[in-house]
């Protein structure tokens, strides 16, 4: 695995999902996304982590409203 392009805090009290929902918030609030986020695999690698984290990051978003997920189509923006 490469280094992440974007590292989070490993170190820290909050959950690495949760720092990543957060992460990926404000990227798709900076308009860095067109209509869909990056395959999961993707992001994982964006950000040197793993599937599983990065689902549980995009079931966060989609809890809040921000994005839905169509399975076998992708996650896009709400």
């Amino acid at each position: 695995m490469s280094r992440p392009r974007y590292p989070l805090d490993h170190n820290t009290y909050r959950y690495v999902w949760s720092q990543l929902a957060e992460h990926l918030l404000s990227r798709i609030q900076a308009g860095e996304f067109d209509h869909r986020l990056p395959r999961h695999e993707t992001l994982a690698d964006e950000y040197g982590v793993t599937v599983a984290t990065v689902r549980r990051a995009v079931r966060d978003l989609a809890e809040r409203g921000l994005v839905v997920t169509v399975p076998g189509k992708g996650t896009y923006l709400a």
